[in-house]
C-alpha cells in the first residue's frame, strides 16, 4: 500500500511540475509577444498607450496549441522525445502535411500532457489502491500515449481514402487538359487553381508542388511528396508518367487513357470483392435474424395444434 501511495504522490508531483512548467512557458511566451508588440509600435511610430487596432485577440484554443508546442520543443531533442517520435509517427505526420517543426512539437507535447493528465484524473476520480490501482494508472498512462497516435492514424487513413477516391478524376482532368493542348506544367497549374473544390486533397498537394517548383525546386523534387507520402502505388505511377513527359516530351493522352482504364478495372474488382464479402456477412445476419422468425411463422401454427391435441388426449 505504501508503494502505491508513493507512486501516486510521484504522479501528482510530476503533474504539478508539468503544470508549473507549462505556466512558466506561457508567461515567457507572453512576455516575448509583448516585446514584439513594443518593437512594432516603435517601428510604426505609434503611441505606447494605444495598442494596434488590428491585433487579433488570441483564443483559448490558440493558447493551448502554443503551450503544447512549447512543451514539445523542450523535449523534442531529448531521449524521451526521440522515443515518442518514431519513424512511423513522422510518416503519419507527413501524410497529413504536418511534418514540420511546429507539427512535431504539438504532437509530442500532446502525448506528454495526456500521459500525465489521464493518470492524474484516474487518481483523483477513482482513488485506486493496491495492485489494481497500479494497473489502472499504468493503463491510463498507456492510453494517454496512444490516443494522439490513434487519432493521427485515423486522420491519415481518411486522407488516404480520399486520395484513392480523387485519383480517377485527376487522371480524367489531366487527359482533358492535355487534349486541348496544355503542357504538363499548365495542366497542373490549372488543376491547382480551378479544380481544388472537387479535388480538395490532391488539389492542395498539387498547389504546394507548384509553389515549390516556382521557387526553384526541380519538378521531380517538387512532386516527391505527392508520389511518396500517401503510399498509393497508382498515384506514384501517375507522377512517374508526368515526370517522363515533362523531361522527354511526347504524347501523354494514350498513357493516361490506359492508366484510367486500369484504374477503373481495379475499382470494379474492388467493388466485386466488397460485394462478395457483404453477401457472406448478410448470410450470417439472415441466419441469426430472419431464419428464426421464418421458422416461428411457418412452424408456429403446427406446434400450437400439436400442443392442443396433446392436451385433449391427456384430458381423455
Amino acid at each position: 500500500m505504501s508503494a502505491v501511495l508513493l507512486f501516486a504522490l510521484a504522479i501528482l508531483a510530476l503533474a504539478l511540475g508539468l503544470a508549473l512548467f507549462g505556466f512558466n512557458a506561457l508567461l515567457q511566451q507572453r512576455r516575448e509577444e509583448q516585446h514584439v508588440r513594443v518593437i512594432e509600435r516603435a517601428l510604426l511610430q505609434q503611441p505606447a498607450s494605444m495598442p494596434p487596432a488590428d491585433a487579433p485577440a488570441r483564443s483559448l484554443w490558440r493558447r493551448v496549441i502554443d503551450l503544447l508546442e512549447s512543451i514539445g520543443r523542450r523535449f523534442e531533442h531529448s531521449r524521451l522525445g526521440r522515443s515518442l517520435l518514431a519513424p512511423e509517427d513522422l510518416l503519419l505526420l507527413e501524410q497529413i502535411n504536418r511534418n514540420t517543426a511546429a507539427g512535431r512539437a504539438i504532437f509530442l507535447g500532446l502525448r506528454l500532457v495526456l500521459a500525465l493528465l489521464l493518470p492524474a484524473v484516474v487518481l483523483l476520480w477513482l482513488h485506486p489502491g493496491g495492485a489494481r490501482g497500479v494497473v489502472e494508472l499504468l493503463c491510463a498512462l498507456g492510453l494517454g500515449l496512444l490516443l494522439p497516435k490513434l487519432a493521427l492514424s485515423a486522420w491519415a487513413e481518411r486522407l488516404r481514402k480520399r486520395v484513392e477516391d480523387e485519383l480517377p478524376l485527376l487522371v480524367d482532368l489531366l487527359r482533358l487538359l492535355q487534349g486541348v493542348g496544355f503542357s504538363v506544367d499548365q495542366s497542373l497549374q490549372t488543376i491547382a487553381e480551378r479544380f481544388q473544390p472537387v479535388l480538395p486533397v490532391l488539389g492542395r498537394e498539387i498547389r504546394d508542388a507548384n509553389l515549390a517548383y516556382m521557387r526553384g525546386r526541380p519538378r521531380p523534387q517538387s512532386l516527391r511528396r505527392l508520389a511518396t507520402s500517401f503510399g498509393n502505388d497508382d498515384l506514384q505511377s501517375l507522377v512517374q508518367i508526368l515526370l517522363q513527359v515533362h523531361e522527354h516530351g511526347g504524347a501523354v493522352q494514350e498513357p493516361l487513357r490506359q492508366f484510367a482504364e486500369r484504374l477503373r478495372e481495379q475499382r470494379k474488382m474492388s467493388m466485386k470483392e466488397k460485394t462478395g464479402k457483404l453477401a457472406v456477412k448478410m448470410t450470417v445476419v439472415m441466419m441469426l435474424t430472419l431464419l428464426p422468425a421464418l421458422m416461428l411463422v411457418l412452424a408456429g401454427p403446427a406446434v400450437v395444434s400439436l400442443v392442443g391435441s396433446l392436451a385433449k388426449f391427456r384430458g381423455h
